[in-house]
Order: C-alpha cells, then sequence, then structure tokens
C-alpha cells in the first residue's frame, strides 16, 4: 500500500534529484535511497552492539584461554 506524503527538500537537492530521477520516477527513487540508508544504519549498529560484545566478553575469553592453556600444558609434560 502506497500513500501520498508531502516532503520538502532544498533546491539543491532537489536539483541533484532531478538529474537521477526524472519526475515520474522521484517516488522509487526516494524509496531506494531511504531502504538504503536504513540498510547502512542497521549495519552500522549491528556492528557497534558486536564491537561491544566482544569487549565485554574480552575478559571471560581470555580468562577461558589461559584455564585451557594450563591443561594443555599438563597434557604435554605428561606425554613428554
Amino acid at each position: 500500500m502506497y500513500q501520498r506524503i508531502n516532503v520538502t527538500l532544498p533546491s539543491e537537492t532537489l536539483k541533484q534529484l532531478d538529474e537521477y530521477a526524472p519526475k515520474g520516477d522521484r517516488s522509487r527513487f526516494i524509496h531506494e535511497a531511504i531502504q538504503h540508508y536504513i540498510n547502512q544504519i542497521q549495519k552500522q549498529k549491528l556492528r557497534q552492539q558486536l564491537q561491544e560484545g566482544s569487549i565485554r566478553r574480552a575478559e571471560r575469553d581470555r580468562n577461558l584461554a589461559e584455564d585451557w592453556f594450563v591443561i594443555e600444558e599438563e597434557v604435554w609434560q605428561h606425554e613428554s
């Protein structure tokens, strides 16, 4: 379902829009531009969440690695 809205744009933006989208194709162009922008924002948020999560889990992961290192050292000593 489509809905009509009124959008106010600066003259320069409208001039640029007209370069890439003919007057009958503006809605499709604006729709695709908005979808692209939203996708970029979502990717940026996901990257931020992943980064924050990895920082929060870094100490836990380091402790696990240290625990496994001790176990591996014991195994190597018994096998030698």
